[in-house]
């Protein structure tokens, strides 16, 4: 079993006692984890929801800076236009 696997079954309690519009959320952050699984086997932290976290924080930081790539090119597009 995946330390992410494991991770996800101690939080099904907390994650029912959610709004479902959170629960979604929540679900996603998992997402996030399991797109950065591998790392996570490699490593062997004193606390197992060590590598889930920072997958988590790894892929929305990857969304942020396509998001900012993203404004900077509409921004320039615009800029261009003027």
């Amino acid at each position: 079993m995946s330390h992410t696997s494991q991770i996800t079954t101690g939080w099904e309690e907390y994650r029912r006692a959610l709004r479902p519009t959170d629960q979604a959320v929540f679900d996603r952050l998992f997402e996030y984890a399991y797109l950065h699984t591998d790392p996570s086997t490699v490593h062997k932290p004193l606390f197992i929801e060590t590598p889930l976290l920072v997958s988590i924080l790894l892929e929305q930081q990857l969304q942020i800076d396509d998001l900012e790539d993203r404004l900077d090119h509409l921004e320039d597009d615009l800029n261009g236009q003027r």
